[in-house]
Formats: structure tokens, C-alpha cells, sequence
């Protein structure tokens, strides 16, 4: 069993700044890599950036040099921190995990999902 809590999430005004967390816990072996996603209202879930266990990172386009993504290995943790956040930022911000379990006697790759927290851009 696996667990994927976001938080961090609120309301800021543009310009201003935020930073989520995300805590895997549970039966992991070993995680491959974490991802943040975002759903805006009326929109479809887009990917926003990705980290893997090598450290390896890629931001969506509209994002870049404004999000930063980041991980603490030792706690299964990811970090988000949003600069000069804007309005069209504002979305539920799903984090994502790409992992191996350990459970029954074998190996499990698996995908899991936090149920988002809330990041609303508005003066």
C-alpha cells in the first residue's frame, strides 16, 4: 500500500510565490520518477514538470525559469516552488509517482496519484 499526499497549495496574488510538497510513503522499493500535474477548470490534465531518480528534470514550456522542481530522496519527498505566479497558474496541482513496490514476495512497478491541492492566482 501506497500513500501520495500533496499540500501546500492556497490562494496568492500574481506575482507572488508558493511551494508544494509531496510525501510518498508506504511498500516503495525504489521510486523512479515524480511528476507535478495540473487540471484547471474545463481543461484537461497537463504535465508540468518531472524529476527523475537521477535528478533529471523537464518543465512545460510556460513554466520554465519560473517553477522549480526538486526531491529529497531519503524522505520520498518532491517540491514545487512556484515564482511569479501568474493567473493562468491557477489549477488543482496533482503530484504523480512513477515507483517500484515490494510486496507478496515480488517486485510491482506502479503509478500513483495524490489528490491534488488547490493553487488559485488572483488579486
Amino acid at each position: 500500500q501506497v500513500q501520495v499526499v500533496e499540500s501546500g497549495g492556497g490562494l496568492v496574488q500574481p506575482g507572488g510565490s508558493l511551494r508544494l510538497s509531496c510525501a510518498a510513503s508506504g511498500s516503495i522499493f525504489s521510486i523512479n520518477a515524480m511528476n507535478w500535474y495540473r487540471q484547471a477548470p474545463g481543461k484537461e490534465r497537463e504535465l508540468v514538470a518531472r524529476i527523475t531518480s537521477g535528478g533529471t528534470t523537464t518543465y512545460k514550456d510556460s513554466v520554465k525559469g519560473r517553477f522549480t522542481i526538486s526531491r529529497d530522496g531519503a524522505k520520498n519527498t518532491m517540491y514545487l516552488q512556484m515564482n511569479s505566479l501568474k493567473p493562468e497558474d491557477t489549477a488543482v496541482y496533482y503530484c504523480n509517482a512513477d515507483l517500484v513496490t515490494y510486496y507478496s514476495g515480488s517486485y510491482h512497478l506502479e503509478d500513483y496519484w495524490g489528490k491534488g491541492t488547490l493553487v488559485t492566482v488572483s488579486s
